[in-house]
């Protein structure tokens, strides 16, 4: 019997969808290879205090995604908010994490340095990671609190604190008498101790 290579139109629809999804869909290490971040692979930023030290935390996250700006002071901030445009943008923290909080996956809090801790706080019980610009809180029990939090809620927490985070800084520190950076493994909250002492 002698048989005619038929192929149906399903069958060959179906092919070439499975031969397009093998081309298009790519795993983010190949894509990573050609020195590109996948899209998927980009982290979702909401940012509250935007005016001053915020603006340059932002800058040094834009190979990320901004997706939320918040700040009191739209006057000021103007020139953040036309830097991102396609940010949403708050006057209220409260506010964007009710909107937005299932949009984002991490915060960067720079707000004036009485209020760090609530922003941060209430980030960190959302489940999203936080980055703090300095100092961290305005009271040991504060401090206690976002350690605790960023233990429970298994989040990645930083204090900015640029004169402590670069390399210059750290190689003298190491090799200089009896002070050491010492990394405390019990939480993610990284401190600088002197070699020696308890923290």
């Amino acid at each position: 019997m002698d048989r005619k290579n038929n192929v149906s139109r399903r069958r060959f629809l179906g092919t070439s969808a499975a031969a397009a999804a093998g081309i298009t869909i790519l795993p983010s290490n190949t894509i990573a290879g050609l020195g590109h971040k996948a899209p998927s692979d980009k982290l979702n930023i909401a940012a509250v205090g935007i005016g001053g030290m915020g603006f340059a935390n932002l800058k040094n996250m834009e190979t990320e995604n901004i997706v939320a700006l918040c700040d009191v002071d739209w006057g000021y901030s103007k020139r953040v908010f036309e830097h991102y445009p396609n940010a949403k943008k708050y006057k209220d923290w409260r506010k964007m994490y009710d909107e937005m909080g299932d949009q984002f996956d991490a915060v960067l809090v720079a707000t004036a340095d009485h209020s760090h801790a609530a922003a941060a706080a209430h980030a960190m019980t959302l489940g999203k990671h936080v980055y703090v610009q300095k100092p961290l809180t305005h009271s040991v029990y504060e401090s206690r609190l976002l350690t605790k939090l960023a233990d429970k809620y298994q989040v990645a927490t930083q204090m900015g604190n640029q004169a402590h985070q670069a390399k210059a800084f750290a190689r003298p520190a190491n090799g200089c008498g009896t002070e050491k950076l010492v990394i405390l493994p019990k939480s993610k909250l990284s401190r600088i101790v002197r070699f020696g002492h308890k923290a």
